[in-house]
């Protein structure tokens, strides 16, 4: 899985470079299309099954108050914009799955601290991924992490197991609830996890974007998504979809 993840790593470079004011999220996803074809990938998102329609691209490209799913356009980013972008693929029948919200030129502070907020729950997951019994015990680190933040961890998607296919059992929340405990499941090494928290600066409730894909915050405010697919080992944590040299985080141990 290293391989699709390194691939997915470096489609993210690719958009890293590619983010400024006045490019179409449509010219990003057909330049990260591009790339996966070139290395004999399959995009995972494109042509995948929705209640109206096919997703049409191979990245979700979603802006602002946009919490997930954005359809890419002829819409172009401006200064001050954030924008989240996930994609995926699989090679050699294995699939890699991440997601990162980036700045567009010069970004207010408020939009600022949610970009920290994001990556630091997605740290925060990942770090108790490692010294955990049960996912539960990540899913309330995570929650607490973006709760101390004046932050709310939206409640209505959630993360997921990733092998062969891009969902896999379990499902892997945010949160904790009732449902979320009676769902709970150990933490034992060979699991593979797509851990994304999506994290909104008000109210945890979303809605319908209207084009029955973007998934936006129900009052407006800005909202992040932060993703890697991690694999639980021996020696800790391995982010299959971070930069060569980084992937095995330090096993804190319980």
């Amino acid at each position: 899985m290293r391989r699709a993840g390194l691939l997915v790593w470096e489609a993210h470079q690719i958009v890293k470079r590619l983010i400024e004011p006045g490019i179409a999220t449509r010219q990003i996803d057909k330049d990260v299309e591009s790339f996966f074809e070139l290395h004999g990938a399959e995009p995972l998102f494109k042509g995948y099954p929705g209640k109206k329609n096919p997703f049409p691209a191979v990245t979700c490209i979603s802006l602002n108050d946009e919490v997930v799913h954005g359809i890419p356009s002829n819409r172009q980013l401006a200064e001050g914009d954030i924008v989240s972008v996930d994609t995926g693929c699989r090679i050699d029948g294995w699939c890699g799955d991440s997601a990162w919200t980036y700045a567009v030129g010069e970004v207010a502070k408020p939009a600022r601290e949610m970009l920290e907020v994001g990556e630091g729950a997605l740290d925060t997951a990942i770090s108790c991924f490692g010294n955990s019994e049960m996912w539960s015990q990540v899913a309330a680190a995570i929650s607490e992490y973006a709760n101390s933040r004046g932050c709310s961890v939206v409640e209505s998607l959630v993360g997921h197991g990733v092998g062969r296919e891009m969902h896999e059992p379990p499902q892997v929340p945010n949160f904790v609830s009732e449902k979320t405990l009676i769902e709970d499941f150990p933490l034992r090494p060979g699991l593979v996890l797509a851990i994304e928290p999506m994290i909104n600066a008000g109210a945890s409730t979303v809605k319908d974007g209207g084009d029955g894909w973007t998934v936006v915050t129900a009052d407006s405010s800005l909202s992040v998504h932060f993703e890697h697919t991690v694999a639980l080992t021996a020696d800790g944590p391995m982010r299959l979809t971070a930069a060569p040299g980084t992937e095995i985080d330090t096993w804190l141990g319980s």
